[in-house]
């Protein structure tokens, strides 16, 4: 879902009320997904972040503005395999009011040596999720979700690699293919913490899925978020999650 919510007139990007993110150059463009999992997902104790595939850097800024609120130090990595994306989430991160707390480079997941890094307790990412012969235009955009230039086993495996033992890995995705990313998590050792799905309408059924899943037993808590009430404004529930972020609010 492409984000609408009105921000002021400037080019190739998307007007929040803290910072505004370019778009124009990387193929994931500002969306309602990538906005619900920002402003979702828990804030790590330990205070480094690793944002995967970051693409114009919108969930590394929304983390930063709430890690920023708590006044405390943090660390957030940013890593995309696109080197146009890269360097979009660069210009944007450094313009913010939090530049001093990103690092930004180009990295494939996959052959990431991770050995000498130290662990993160957050880990976020909005994967890719589009099977083989689903049609796009645009390569680049393709490239961003493709899952199979990411497979979701491979990201559980080397997510799995990075978190510390207390930390969250918090993800988006459509319902079907939340179901199968389910299936597979819970035989390699996660735990889903927490489940919001998210309906754009309360008639309507849930197109897609926050997650939280840890390596530690834990007890789950499920939600559910409607975007729009019943005369088409935006729902209360939707209204409190984004307001720190979305001018309309």
């Amino acid at each position: 879902m492409t984000a609408s919510i009105a921000s002021p007139p400037r080019r190739g990007g998307f007007t929040f009320k803290q910072f505004f993110v370019g778009h124009d150059r990387c193929g994931m463009k500002v969306s309602t997904d990538g906005v619900l999992l920002g402003a979702w997902a828990p804030l790590p104790t330990t205070r480094r972040v690793l944002d995967i595939g970051t693409g114009s850097g919108l969930l590394s800024l929304m983390l930063a503005q709430r890690l920023a609120a708590e006044v405390a130090p943090f660390e957030i990595d940013a890593i995309d395999i696109d080197l146009a994306a890269v360097r979009q989430a660069e210009e944007n991160c450094a313009q913010s009011p939090w530049q001093g707390h990103f690092n930004v480079w180009q990295q494939d997941l996959l052959t990431w040596d991770t050995s000498s890094r130290q662990s993160y307790g957050l880990v976020i990412c909005n994967p890719p999720y589009f099977e083989h012969g689903a049609a796009y235009r645009d390569a680049q955009r393709e490239k961003a979700r493709d899952s199979r230039t990411l497979d979701h086993r491979s990201l559980l495996r080397k997510v799995a690699e990075l978190l510390t033992d207390e930390g969250f890995f918090s993800v988006v995705l459509p319902t079907q293919e939340a179901e199968h990313f389910a299936e597979y998590a819970r035989t390699t050792g996660w735990f889903l913490y927490r489940q919001c799905d998210i309906c754009e309408r309360a008639e309507r059924s849930a197109k897609r899925r926050l997650m939280v899943w840890r390596r530690c037993p834990t007890k789950c808590s499920v939600e559910c978020l409607v975007i729009r009430a019943e005369h088409g404004q935006y729902s209360t529930d939707f209204q409190r999650l984004t307001k720190e972020f979305y001018l309309a609010f």
